[in-house]
């Protein structure tokens, strides 16, 4: 089976200003389409640039596993760039519209006693939504899913009864009905208490589409420990051949008439629809002592199946087998809708290959990523949530630790573990720390066309020659001076002369945020004489759809081999706070999680 090879040529993407076009779900003939109120096209998304935060071991065969902080939909649209047609399978858990809000609990020692802990609920995520809302979401993120998607690729959707059916649809729409695979039923509790006059719930549903027909897929067996396979091996498994083999017996009958498998086999005559071999492989298993001759008048001619060459019985799609993460689990870590990790290791070995890339984009906890690196399978994840973040930071690097513990050459062997990962930013980008790294996001995020020597500018972007200012201020009349000691006079003034009445200069100036009068000042300290076009980006101003962010700042001091943390401030917040008039005295109230 192939692996890891790219789809035909993808469709077009415009490269200039980085927005990728995406093909439309055709209607499906004799189908119906679902229909929402406010149902919009998602015919294009926009490049976002991603900032790298973190990063965890060494590269295996030039790989990085990857974990991104952001809208999924805005990651997704980064994504586009480098993976499109290359991912061999997407698993989400995205949220079920169950009407919950979840959390988890945070235990903080106070500053006042030693025995003054305080505990408070830090806010995973809600999923409350209106009908409309929900579907728009899960269909814009469904639609470029299936674009970064292999041909040999699969997506496994987890949900529950709130809004299967309506998912299942959207499915269709976009995926075909004719990539639809399985309706997997996930029995994950054996029993629930409930209230009023309707039965308890104990399932989610799992649907499995693929990209097309040449999906990956591997068998999979139930375990021959299983009880219900002990069972089955001593009520099926009950003959003995003459060298002591146990075997039962299977049909050789063909379900579909094949007139070319139509023949008598020492003196036994076909079934209807012919063998299910041909002659001379009847002949071989005759010679394997594969075959069970009738030893009655009229009876049928049987296969030997061997109980020393059985695997376990065939998975199916009810999965009875898998029990919910209880708390006394080691892979517990107390966040909401965390999956179990054999969930997860039975998706990952039934629709991939060894090396396949696989894509989680409401990673929560990480269990896609865990197991996924466990098994030797690159990964990405992505989610809005710090705390996801976080949690599958934390989650990895302990992986990391446990595996080069345990067998120091695991990178050296023919099974490739990926033991690493970075953290990056999507659209919450930390601008200021880093004024060199700032200048490489925002020549991404505003599709500026680098230039070779940046002693003046920057880039060049719509005929404007660009200048990055200052990252972690606003911008002021004292740093125009590198470009007006930098501005070559003879060049403008050959440009008058052979364009008279056009611009000699266009320059564009971007800042995070600047003096009222910086356009009109840099035309000024120029003169009078030339011609300038000068145009101020103040990011932000003027770009809404990216978010900058200052990083949150900390007094905090290592007492006794304690960390002591005495006070925290989160600029972000803090500037929120002040417009809004708001007064905290606590720094616990405003912490976002403690790591």
């Amino acid at each position: 089976m192939p692996q890891h090879t790219l789809p035909a040529t993808p469709p077009k993407q415009n490269v200039e200003d980085m927005t990728f076009t995406l093909p439309q779900p055709e209607p499906i003939k004799g189908f119906p389409e679902l229909r929402w109120t406010g149902k919009r096209p998602f015919t294009s998304t926009q490049y976002y640039p991603a900032q790298l935060k973190e990063r965890y071991g060494d590269p295996v065969d030039g790989w990085m596993n990857r974990i991104y902080w952001g809208d999924n939909l805005q990651v997704m649209s980064h994504l586009l760039k480098e993976f499109r047609g290359k991912v061999d399978l997407v698993y989400i858990d995205p949220p079920f519209d169950s009407k919950a809000e979840y959390k988890k609990t945070i235990s903080l020692r106070g500053k006042t006693e030693e025995s003054d802990l305080s505990n408070f609920e830090e806010k995973q995520y809600n999923d409350i939504w209106t009908n409309d809302e929900y579907l728009q979401f899960m269909y814009e993120r469904l639609i470029l899913i299936k674009e970064l998607l292999s041909d040999f690729g699969s997506l496994f959707l987890h949900c529950d009864y709130n809004k299967n059916f309506l998912l299942r649809s959207i499915l269709n729409e976009i995926f075909g009905g004719n990539n639809f695979n399985n309706e997997i039923i996930w029995k994950r509790k054996s029993a629930t208490s409930y209230a009023g006059t309707k039965l308890g719930v104990a399932t989610d549903t799992i649907f499995w589409f693929s990209k097309s027909n040449k999906f990956i897929f591997n068998k999979l067996y139930l375990p021959l420990s299983e009880d219900n396979t002990q069972k089955y091996i001593s009520e099926r498994y009950k003959y003995v051949d003459e060298n002591g083999r146990k075997y039962k017996l299977g049909d050789l009958g063909n379900p579909e008439y094949r007139p070319n498998l139509i023949y008598e086999y020492k003196g036994c005559l076909p079934p209807a629809n012919g063998w299910a071999v041909s002659l001379e492989k009847m002949k071989q298993m005759d010679a394997e002592g594969r075959l069970e001759f009738p030893k009655k008048e009229n009876g049928r001619l049987m296969r030997r199946q061997f109980l020393d060459e059985y695997k376990g019985q065939l998975i199916q799609n009810l999965w009875l087998d898998i029990p919910i993460v209880n708390s006394q689990a080691k892979e517990r870590l107390d966040y909401p809708t965390q999956k179990p990790e054999a969930l997860l290791e039975r998706i990952i070995l039934t629709s991939t290959t060894p090396g396949s890339i696989v894509f989680d984009c409401f990673m929560g906890s990480g269990t896609t990523q865990a197991v996924a690196m466990k098994l030797g399978r690159r990964f990405i994840g992505a989610d809005i949530n710090l705390g996801a973040i976080q949690t599958t930071t934390k989650r990895l690097n302990a992986i990391i630790a446990e595996k080069k513990q345990a067998r120091p050459s695991l990178l050296e062997n023919d099974g490739k573990p990926y033991l690493n990962f970075e953290v990056y930013n999507v659209n919450h980008y930390d601008v200021f720390r880093n004024p060199v790294q700032a200048r490489d996001l925002l020549l991404q995020a505003l599709e500026i066309e680098p230039l070779e020597s940046t002693d003046v500018f920057d880039g060049m972007k719509d005929g404007y020659k660009v200048r990055i200012m200052p990252v972690n201020r606003i911008a002021t009349r004292a740093d125009l001076n590198p470009i007006l000691n930098g501005i070559n006079y003879r060049e403008m003034e050959k440009r008058m002369e052979a364009a008279p009445g056009s611009p000699a200069e266009r320059i564009m100036l971007v800042c995070m945020g600047h003096e009222p009068d910086l356009a009109a000042s840099l035309k000024m300290d120029i003169g009078g004489h030339y011609s300038v076009d000068v145009k101020v980006v103040d990011i932000l101003r003027d770009r809404k759809d990216l978010t900058f962010k200052y990083d949150s700042e900390a007094d905090a001091a290592v007492e006794n081999g304690e960390l002591i943390i005495r006070q925290f401030y989160p600029r972000n917040l803090l500037q929120k706070l002040s417009i809004l008039e708001e007064n905290v005295e606590d720094w616990r109230q405003l912490v976002e999680t403690v790591a």
